[in-house]
C-alpha cells in the first residue's frame, strides 16, 4: 500500500491542462519517491520471507539495495546521457536507442536481483536514468510494447486470483476495510503535509495519491510467489489496488473543479 501508481492521476490531470499546476507536479514527484520506498520495503520483506530472520544480513542487503537505487537515482541520467551518444552510432541498426534502452533494462533488473531486491526496482531506474535522454521514438516504441505486454500482466492477475475467497464475508469486510484505510491514509497523510498550501491543493495533492495500480499488483504477485501471502490476502490487495485506480478519476475531477488549466498545456494535439 505504500507505492503510488501516478499513470491514471497523470493521464487525467493532462487531458484538463493542469499536468503543469503545483499540485500536479508534487503528486508526480511524491508518487516516484513512493515507488522507491516501496521497492525499498519490499527488498527487505522479501528477503524475511526466504528463511530465518538474520539481522546482519537483512541490514546488509537492505544497505545494498538503498545504495543500489541511490547510485543509479542519482547518477543514472547524467551515464546515461554521456553512454547512448558514444554507443548508438556503433550499433549500426535501426531504433539503436530503443534496443539499447532494452538492453539497459535487462541489465539494471539482473543486477538489481543480484542486490537483493525485485527485478522491478532495476527497470524502474532504468527507466528512470533514460526518461531524459532518448528521444520521443523510443516512448512511442515503449509504449506500444507496454500496450502490446500489459493484457498478460492482467491476464497473470486474474489466473491467480480466486474469485470465490469473497463468498467469505471475513475477506469481504477486510477488503472494505483495507480500501477505506488506502482512500484515507493518501488523503489524510498527504493532504496534512501539503496542506501548507492551501487546502484546495491538499486536498488536490491527497487525492492524486489514491491510485495503487500495477505496482501494488506486482508486489501483490511477488508476496504470492514467495508464499508469505494467501489466496484471501492476494484477493485483498488486487481488489483494493483496482478499485483505487477507478475511483480515481472521478475523484481528481472532483478535486480539481475550479483550477485553471496552464496555457501551454491546454493546445489540442
Amino acid at each position: 500500500m505504500v507505492a503510488t501508481s501516478v499513470g491514471i492521476t497523470a493521464e487525467v490531470l493532462s487531458s484538463k491542462g493542469l499536468i503543469s499546476a503545483l499540485a500536479s507536479r508534487i503528486i508526480l514527484a511524491a508518487a516516484v519517491i513512493d515507488d522507491v520506498l516501496g521497492l525499498l520495503v519490499l527488498a527487505v520483506v522479501s528477503s524475511l520471507a526466504r528463511g530465518r530472520v538474520n539481522v546482519a544480513g537483512l541490514a546488509l542487503t537492505a544497505a545494498v539495495a538503498l545504495a543500489f537505487t541511490l547510485i543509479v537515482a542519482k547518477w543514472g541520467t547524467r551515464a546515461a546521457r554521456r553512454m547512448v551518444p558514444h554507443v548508438e552510432p556503433r550499433m549500426r541498426i535501426q531504433d539503436a536507442q530503443f534496443t539499447l534502452s532494452l538492453c539497459l533494462l535487462f541489465a539494471l533488473s539482473l543486477a538489481a536481483v543480484y542486490a537483493g531486491v525485485a527485478a522491478i526496482v532495476g527497470a524502474f531506474l532504468a527507466g528512470m536514468a533514460l526518461s531524459e535522454t532518448v528521444g520521443t521514438r523510443v516512448h512511442d516504441l515503449a509504449q506500444g510494447v507496454a500496450e502490446f505486454l500489459v493484457p498478460f500482466f492482467l491476464v497473470g492477475i486474474g489466473l491467480n486470483l480466486k474469485a470465490g475467497v469473497f463468498g467469505e464475508a471475513s475477506t469481504l469486510a477486510l477488503a472494505v476495510a483495507i480500501l477505506a484505510a488506502a482512500i484515507v491514509s493518501k488523503l489524510a497523510g498527504c493532504g496534512i503535509a501539503a496542506f501548507r498550501l492551501g487546502r484546495a491543493d491538499a486536498l488536490r495533492i491527497g487525492t492524486g495519491m489514491i491510485p495503487r495500480g500495477e505496482v501494488g499488483l506486482v508486489v501483490a504477485q511477488i508476496g504470492q510467489s514467495l508464499g508469505v501471502i494467501t489466496q484471501q490476502v492476494y484477493g485483498v490487495v488486487v481488489f483494493m489496488a483496482v478499485a483505487t485506480t477507478l475511483i480515481a478519476p472521478p475523484f481528481l475531477a472532483a478535486a480539481f473543479r475550479g483550477a485553471v488549466p496552464e496555457k501551454r498545456s491546454s493546445q489540442p494535439g
